[in-house]
Parts: C-alpha cells; sequence; structure tokens
C-alpha cells in the first residue's frame, strides 16, 4: 500500500525498510518491480535489506553497516565482485559476524 501512495506523489527519494520482509515470492517480484519502476523513472532509491539476492538484483551501490558504522561503501558490482572491508568479505561468504 505505500508504494501505491508513493506513486501517486513521484517522490525525488524512496526510503524503504527491508519491503519485502514476509512476503511470498510472488509478491517479492512484484514489489521489486515497482522498485525498478521507480528507479526508471528518476526516483532515488534508498533501501535496507539482508538478502543478498535481492541487493545483487536491485543495487547500483552498497553501503554496509556494521556496529552502527560504516564499514564499505561502493558500486555493486565492485562489491560483491571484491568486497574491500573484512565485514563485507565474511558477510558475502554468509559469515555471521558479531
Amino acid at each position: 500500500m505505500a508504494l501505491a501512495r508513493a506513486w501517486l506523489v513521484d517522490p525525488e527519494v524512496l526510503f524503504l525498510d527491508e519491503p519485502t520482509a514476509a512476503l511470498d515470492p510472488a509478491a517479492i517480484q512484484a514489489v521489486e518491480a515497482a522498485v525498478r519502476d521507480f528507479h526508471r523513472r528518476g526516483t532515488r532509491i534508498l533501501m535496507t535489506t539482508h538478502d543478498l539476492q535481492q541487493a545483487r538484483r536491485l543495487a547500483d551501490d552498497i553501503v554496509l553497516l556494521f556496529g552502527g558504522r560504516l564499514v564499505e561503501h561502493s558500486p555493486a558490482e565492485r562489491f560483491f565482485a571484491d568486497p574491500q572491508s573484512p565485514e563485507g568479505r565474511a558477510f558475502i561468504r554468509g559469515e555471521l559476524v558479531w
């Protein structure tokens, strides 16, 4: 519903916090399609996700936060190919970092 409301006002920036959490695969596809459409229309998207595959599908840039601090910021392609921080490398490997 929030995405439908945002569609009407054509925002410059859209903030999304885990927008597909607890959704079934069909609903995830619909939300991701809407996010892509917003992006194509020029809306800047800032989205949090723990889903690496979703980040691969949607992100232009990655900002990795760990322990309340920014540990890495890079283009998504570079982040997924060669993360520069130890936390980024561990996250890509699927390790739990505390």
